[in-house]
């Protein structure tokens, strides 16, 4: 039988640096995420306190969190009664509103639609159609 696991180094030496960040950022924004709700309800994630417990999990939201490292998929809990939002994630009108603020400006500027769709790029998000770009 062969030996499934494999150790740190090899993971890190079979991954681009890039995969590797993106994981740990993953996995730090998930904890945190894990322990703040864990506070909210007084309770961790299957745990069962009668009468202690303030509030419910109910599931998880999937959100894409475009980043430098790349885009970066995470599950935000969610709750039962109120709402729950991580403080680290800002909320994507705003993000949206400002990179659409510096695509218009870039296009005034009179920077061509393929440079900025190389700049969005750069920043680690998905391009943008010449369409998009004129609007």
């Amino acid at each position: 039988m062969t030996d499934m696991s494999m150790s740190l180094a090899e993971l890190i030496e079979k991954g681009s640096d890039n995969d590797l960040l993106r994981d740990m950022i993953q996995f730090v924004c998930q904890r945190m995420m894990d322990l703040d709700v864990e506070g909210r309800c007084n309770a961790a994630l299957g745990e069962r306190k009668p009468g202690e417990r303030l509030v419910q999990r109910n599931g998880y939201r999937d959100r894409e969190w475009d980043t430098r490292a790349g885009t970066i998929p995470l599950r935000i809990p969610k709750l039962r009664q109120g709402s729950y939002f991580p403080g680290f994630l800002e909320p994507r009108r705003t993000a949206e509103k400002a990179l659409a603020a510096v695509i218009q400006e870039a296009y005034v500027q009179g920077v061509s639609t393929r440079n900025v769709d190389a700049l969005v790029k750069a920043m680690g998000m998905g391009g943008i159609s010449k369409s998009e770009v004129s609007r």
